[in-house]
């Protein structure tokens, strides 16, 4: 599959909903490493959390992917991403992301995803309290001081 195909495949079983559609783009021990969720492991864990963690506070999923680069093994795209909150403190507004997606490729499918994201935003546009932000930004810190390559940087 063309990346440009892969790509919109993988945006489109977000939005329509379709968690087996989106983990057949992964290997069968693929990882995706959500910024918010945190990985899941496995075609099955990845549809899961497609058709059951992603809509359980959110709908009207829309995700766009700009301007990817691939060598053939790594893949990076930049993406707008939003959804619609059923959190009750939001009443319905549209959170809006922009990250960057990098997947490792195995054989024409993902072997493994993770993304940064500029997340603040959608957090003011969800209500969240300074209290509640304060508390994911200092847990997404310390996932990113437990990561082997940022090792030099602590000392």
């Amino acid at each position: 599959m063309i990346t440009t195909a892969m790509l919109r495949a993988f945006c489109d079983a977000v939005e329509q909903r379709n968690g087996r559609a989106f983990a057949e783009l992964f290997t069968e021990d693929g990882i995706y490493h959500d910024v918010f969720y945190g990985v899941f492991a496995g075609r099955e864990k990845i549809a899961a959390m497609i058709d059951d963690w992603f809509y359980r506070t959110a709908t009207d999923f829309r995700w766009d992917m700009h301007d990817p680069v691939t060598d053939g093994t790594t893949l990076y795209a930049r993406y707008t991403f939003s959804y619609r909150s059923t959190l009750p403190e939001a009443n319905g507004a549209r959170a809006m992301f922009e990250g960057v997606a990098i997947m490792t490729l195995k054989g024409g499918r993902i072997a493994s995803y993770h993304e940064v994201a500029n997340t603040a935003p959608a957090f003011v546009d969800l209500k969240f309290a300074p209290e509640r932000i304060a508390k994911i930004v200092a847990k997404q810190g310390a996932e990113l001081k437990a990561r082997p390559e940022m090792r030099r940087h602590l000392k």
